[in-house]
């Protein structure tokens, strides 16, 4: 397990009994590098969708529980939000609430010189998600494959 799964493993950990508490639910918790800064984000949600109140709640409650523990001995910035409309896709869960949804997948390495492909999820297992496209297709992908999967925005 790499620190940064530990990391992420131990927050998830963490924020579960705050998330019970208030009825909300933990889609993700990541801990990125990006341009020379450390974040930790958590992504939460509930029925109806997250408020900025809400969010703040959970990163108080939060960092006092990250300094108290005190696991992560970088400096890092902490961030509570929603996922968002074009939510990635990665649990089981995500997958399952997602069943008959249209979602965008982008792969790593491109079939028939395709990367990027659109579609409503039909059904998925621990090796593979299937995709029904808009001409009445069906396709197979491998999870292996998948770079990222993420609900479609429709505008």
């Amino acid at each position: 397990m790499t620190k940064r799964e530990e990391y992420e493993l131990k927050t998830e950990r963490l924020l579960t009994p705050i998330m019970e508490e208030c009825n909300f639910e933990l889609v993700d918790v990541e801990y990125v590098k990006e341009a020379g800064n450390w974040y930790l984000r958590a992504y939460i949600d509930k029925e109806g969708g997250i408020t900025v109140d809400d969010c703040e709640v959970v990163s108080r409650r939060l960092s006092d529980l990250l300094d108290e523990k005190d696991y992560i001995p970088d400096a890092y910035i902490l961030e509570v939000s929603s996922p968002g409309l074009g939510r990635q896709l990665k649990k089981d869960k995500d997958f399952k609430r997602s069943l008959g949804e249209e979602v965008e997948i982008k792969l790593y390495k491109a079939i028939n010189k395709q990367k990027d492909f659109e579609g409503t999820l039909t059904d998925f297992d621990q090796e593979k998600l299937i995709l029904k496209q808009a001409d009445g297709t069906t396709m197979e992908f491998a999870r292996a494959d998948i770079a990222m999967v993420r609900l479609a925005l429709d505008f």
